[in-house]
């Protein structure tokens, strides 16, 4: 097991994540899922991978997956600045109680959602959090897009330790994600 950046709770449970290194297995998960859902949270503000800020990696993503946006915190105006409407507004532990509920009809009232992709969530909560999604939702698997790993995510980043590492794994992130097939 590779270790999170907080040591606390790595093991909470009999199942912990698998680390994915590979760019195209992350989007095949994400193609594969009926209805995935992007939650973004506030480390992508401020953040930059040679010029490009996170925010602007996470909404080429999503776009890319035609998957909605929850936004939380206040992502919503950088979000609103570069011209994209979030589908849904949910702080991160409310996104988190909906989620759990088998018959919420999700962000866009299509049916609950089947994956969840969190990107710029603090550690300390998203694993908190995702460790409720693991005890509490299992219809639902989970991903994690940030630069360390989340233990109790069904699948996470390895713990980046270059930002150059994590800026190649998104940008084929989003190459394989517009292939066709």
């Amino acid at each position: 097991m590779v270790m999170p950046l907080h040591r606390v709770n790595v093991l909470t449970g009999t199942k912990g994540a698998k680390v994915v290194t590979e760019a195209a297995e992350f989007a095949d998960t994400i193609k594969r899922a009926k209805r995935p859902l992007f939650v973004l949270g506030p480390r992508l503000l401020g953040t930059c991978l040679d010029g490009k800020s996170l925010v602007e990696y996470a909404l080429e993503i999503a776009k890319a997956s035609k998957a909605p946006i929850c936004a939380t915190a206040h992502i919503r105006a950088k979000m609103m600045e570069l011209g994209v409407k979030p589908d849904s507004e949910y702080d991160v532990v409310e996104i988190i109680n909906r989620l759990k509920d088998p018959d919420w009809k999700g962000v866009r009232k299509e049916g609950n959602h089947d994956l969840v992709v969190f990107f710029g969530i603090r550690t300390d909560l998203g694993n908190q959090g995702l460790s409720t999604l693991k005890h509490f939702a299992p219809h639902l698997k989970t991903m994690t897009l940030c630069k360390y790993v989340f233990p109790n995510a069904d699948f996470s980043l390895p713990n980046f330790r270059k930002d150059e590492e994590w800026k190649s794994f998104l940008e084929t992130l989003v190459s394989k994600l517009k292939e066709e097939g």
